[in-house]
């Protein structure tokens, strides 16, 4: 299971603040159980956003919606028309599913709510592909929904290396490279500006790495 927590408020709100409308996109998995983005913390979530721009006096419109699973193609694709309604998703998943419900809307900012923090396992024999390094610190938000960390073979912060030819890594002809597929999607965003702020080295001390890791959730009253 992946398990995340949400990021600050304040984070959140300088992401989405350039919006008027948004998607606040719970999902029903991993991210429900460990109590950071199911229904309940989607809809939490957008009504402090609400109150916050409301106080702002700033024009703010959220709709919510929670699916099942925003990893699998089927549930991200019944979210269709909500997403056409604004001009921008607010993904509660993990980064998995931030970076799936990108791919799955390339003309949208998909903006990623929760910081992934480690996964545990499940048993089951099958063929994943990987999308999230499960590193603590989400720079989505940064690089139009394509992780660097993972997708690139280097796990490069700014920019390709030099051994990346025509939109492929030098390790394999049939890897994509990470940052020409960052490139075309922030162009495909008009936001190639994002591609010229410097990132400072990763702090790894916020990833899974190094011994057990966990998140402890307050006790919750009803």
């Amino acid at each position: 299971m992946i398990v995340a927590e949400r990021k600050p408020i304040e984070e959140i709100i300088k992401m989405v603040e350039k919006h008027e409308s948004i998607l606040v996109l719970g999902c029903g998995g991993c991210v429900t159980v460990c109590l950071a983005g199911g229904e309940k913390e989607a809809e939490q979530l957008a009504t402090t956003l609400r109150l916050y721009f409301q106080k702002e006096n700033k024009p703010f419109k959220t709709i919510t919606t929670t699916i099942t699973r925003q990893c699998d193609p089927e549930y991200v694709k019944s979210v269709a028309e909500e997403v056409a309604k604004v001009d921008a998703v607010l993904s509660t998943a993990c980064g998995v599913g931030v970076q799936f419900m990108a791919e799955n809307y390339p003309g949208k900012w998909v903006y990623p709510a929760l910081n992934t923090k480690f996964a545990g396992a499940n048993l089951e024999l099958g063929v994943w592909g990987e999308r999230c390094g499960l590193c603590g610190e989400c720079i989505l938000h940064l690089t139009g929904g394509v992780c660097p960390v993972i997708r690139c073979s280097k796990s490069l912060l700014n920019g390709p290396c030099g051994g990346s030819q025509n939109g492929k890594c030098e390790v394999s002809s049939e890897i994509d490279c990470a940052w020409q597929l960052i490139y075309d999607r922030l162009k495909s965003l008009n936001s190639l500006d994002l591609i010229l702020k410097i990132q400072p080295p990763k702090d790894w001390s916020k990833a899974r790495d190094g011994g057990p890791r966990k998140v402890v959730k307050e006790e919750v009253r009803l």
